[in-house]
């Protein structure tokens, strides 16, 4: 056997090294460069897959996605159309001959259809506003889809005409609705969305539903392609009762309306089964809890026979498809901080198909992605690492013969070196659970070094971080710090109990979770005392303040849109009335002390640290009143802070490209002006 000599394997050894040290590390401009695969469709007999390649724009500072398709071995890959407009929800016709989507038309999203024969493609519809939720009857002649349709907005007072080139004030703008306006999109037209139905050659569109109620979400056709079946909330009190929705069939001809479901709970996204024999849907009984599971059920097409399937799996599941048989389902669910792909069978026996599900959310790791399923058994899913976002993969519906078929970014990352991430464990001060962490380390980290320790607290803050790419988390990294990003109690993955356990407790133990994570990383010798940072956006931005508030052991902290007094938060949010029970006992006027107590302003007067504290100033989540509270209150006393408010942002800050990149630039250069 031949054998390198010893001098030969040490030119080679500097040769690699040589070769790390010229790569560049990941920079804000290079968000620009990637790309990433996102509502993957498989075609019914396996052999085509299309997908929207997403990016981002930077003139038009925005995310944006055409559709490519390509072999199932990601041979001739190319994009579908010459279009140059946005492309988006790709859906195959049964016979795998024709794609419908929705692409922007000259006066708005409409639906079009390529022929895959002739590589021919059209508009098809001219629609009022954006149809969405395409699905197509089992016999390839039809199209359903949701649309919303407006109403005459509230009118109380009668005014006189204007005069003919007055300059009066607009008129006001008048609401009666418990939910009247939503972060990111503003106040919300008087209307609601119904199910419509059409020729898939074109024609004339039929609205299927009626009634002062939304129709939205997943949409099955029967096996006759007579009914359709979807999920709704149509009861007396839906505004009110806004957690609950049910099961409806509706017929497509007459618009009879049938229910199917009638629990006190969420059941919704239907599936009808191939064989037409059962329909499949998600859901549970409401325990007005903090978290609960989401379930799947099968009953027969009339409701009869409901029975659970999923009951011993202590997971939510999401995305559900059934197999080619009617034997069984797939779906999607998380298992600490991983996505997956599973299958449960009708006597429901489990089995995980695949992993690393995810990579469709790139600012930071929480969990995202989605699965395609063919006729023929091969499934196509977003596959992530936390070296990549979504690529393109392939397993078999047995969870044998996986295949990466597309790398997106190996250009850029052939030329960027990005930072390690690592699975954390270590245990709770606490109750002794086990809490699971990750760490990121600087691309040309130095075990002989000394780094700052960034920590990372996530949104929700019923979520959960994984290991999956993240820009900022990368950024970050690339600036020189180790970054250390947890999923305490209260985070989704692990199980319903631990989820749970911030009802009526939030912040509570999590705050220890996050320290005893801190204590962990300096025990392992990547972290100091003495240099130490803090940062957190939403719930996160709640966490950091609450820490700043407990302790001052960290040299600055960027607290971003956060809840600083829970009281002053809730009757001015966007989701107002969703707290109340789940959250905290009672609403905030009959129990307000239960609401300030969680409250991170109340612990205003003990924080020392340096803090920045930023904001969105379109926030109807956290609205832009609550930073100022916390930033005000630090003013009077005197501890340095500044307020960054980002113009025309909502409370997804890092929705546009540079917005992002403002978060991160400000969050790195508040830090170094508090570095030894």
């Amino acid at each position: 056997m031949n054998t390198l000599s010893k001098p030969f394997l040490f030119l080679i050894v500097l040769l690699f090294s040589n070769l790390l040290s010229a790569q560049e590390v990941f920079e804000m401009e290079d968000m620009f460069s990637l790309r990433y695969a996102n509502d993957i469709q498989i075609s019914p007999d396996g052999e085509h897959i299309v997908y929207r390649k997403m990016g981002y724009d930077i003139m038009d500072d925005k995310s944006t996605g055409n559709l490519w398709i390509m072999n199932a071995d990601g041979t001739e890959h190319q994009k579908l159309t010459t279009r140059d407009q946005s492309e988006s929800s790709p859906r195959w016709s049964p016979d795998g001959k024709r794609l419908a989507f929705v692409s922007q038309g000259k006066d708005g999203s409409e639906v079009f259809i390529y022929w895959i024969n002739s590589g021919k493609f059209a508009r098809i519809t001219q629609l009022p506003k954006s149809p969405s939720s395409l699905t197509w009857s089992n016999d390839g002649s039809q199209l359903a889809f949701s649309m919303f349709v407006a109403s005459p907005a509230l009118v109380i007072a009668k005014l006189p005409k204007k005069p003919k080139g007055a300059k009066w004030a607009p008129k006001p703008r008048i609401t009666d609705r418990l939910n009247h306006e939503s972060d990111g999109r503003g106040y919300i037209p008087s209307g609601f969305y119904h199910l419509f139905v059409m020729p898939a050659q074109g024609g004339a569109v039929h609205q299927v539903t009626s009634g002062d109620y939304q129709h939205r979400g997943n949409i099955s056709w029967s096996k006759d392609d007579t009914k359709l079946y979807f999920s709704a909330n149509r009861n007396e009190n839906w505004e009110y009762n806004f957690r609950n929705s049910e099961v409806y069939a509706v017929d497509v001809d007459n618009g009879k309306m049938e229910t199917l479901t009638e629990r006190d709970g969420p059941d919704r996204s239907p599936k009808v089964s191939p064989d037409g024999s059962l329909v499949a849907y998600l859901g549970f009984d409401d325990r007005r809890d903090a978290y609960q599971n989401t379930l799947l059920y099968v009953m027969k097409p009339d409701g009869s026979k409901k029975r659970c399937l999923s009951a011993d799996l202590d997971m939510s599941l999401s995305s559900i498809q059934w197999d080619a048989d009617s034997k069984g389902l797939f779906f999607n669910y998380d298992k600490y901080g991983n996505g997956k792909i599973g299958y449960i069978d009708l006597n429901s026996n489990f089995k995980t198909i695949a992993h690393n599900r995810g990579g469709t959310t790139l600012g930071r790791p929480y969990s995202s992605g989605m699965f395609s399923l063919s006729n023929t058994g091969t499934i196509a899913y977003t596959y992530a690492k936390p070296q990549h976002p979504s690529d393109i993969a392939t397993i078999t519906s047995k969870g044998k013969k996986f295949t990466r078929i597309t790398e997106l970014n190996n250009a850029l990352f052939e030329y960027k070196r990005l930072g390690k991430v690592e699975e954390i464990w270590y245990e709770s001060s606490v109750d002794g659970r086990k809490i699971q962490g990750w760490i990121v380390y600087p691309p040309n980290y130095d075990s002989e070094k000394k780094y700052p320790l960034l920590v990372e607290n996530h949104g929700g803050p019923i979520l959960n971080y994984g290991d999956r790419f993240s820009i900022e988390l990368q950024l970050y990294a690339s600036a020189g710090y180790i970054v250390f990003y947890p999923n305490p109690r209260g985070s989704t993955s692990y199980g319903e109990e631990f989820a749970n356990l911030l009802k009526n407790n939030y912040p509570g133990e999590d705050y220890n979770d996050v320290m005893d994570g801190v204590d962990a990383c300096i025990k392992k010798g990547i972290a100091h005392e003495d240099r130490l940072y803090v940062t957190g956006g939403s719930a996160g931005g709640i966490m950091t303040a609450w820490m700043i508030g407990k302790n001052n052991r960290f040299e600055a902290a960027v607290v971003t849109k956060p809840v600083m007094n829970w009281i002053s938060k809730l009757l001015v949010a966007d989701n107002y009335y969703g707290y109340a029970n789940s959250r905290y006992p009672g609403q905030v006027w009959e129990n307000p002390m239960n609401y300030w107590k969680f409250s991170p302003i109340s612990l205003v007067g003990s924080v020392e640290t340096p803090t920045m504290v930023m904001v969105g100033m379109n926030d109807l989540r956290t609205p832009p009143s609550e930073a100022k509270q916390l930033y005000h209150a630090l003013k009077l006393r005197k501890i340095p802070t500044v307020l960054v408010e980002i113009p025309e942002a909502s409370h997804g800050i890092a929705n546009r490209p540079s917005n992002l990149m403002t978060k991160v630039a400000h969050t790195i250069a508040w830090f170094e002006k508090y570095k030894e």
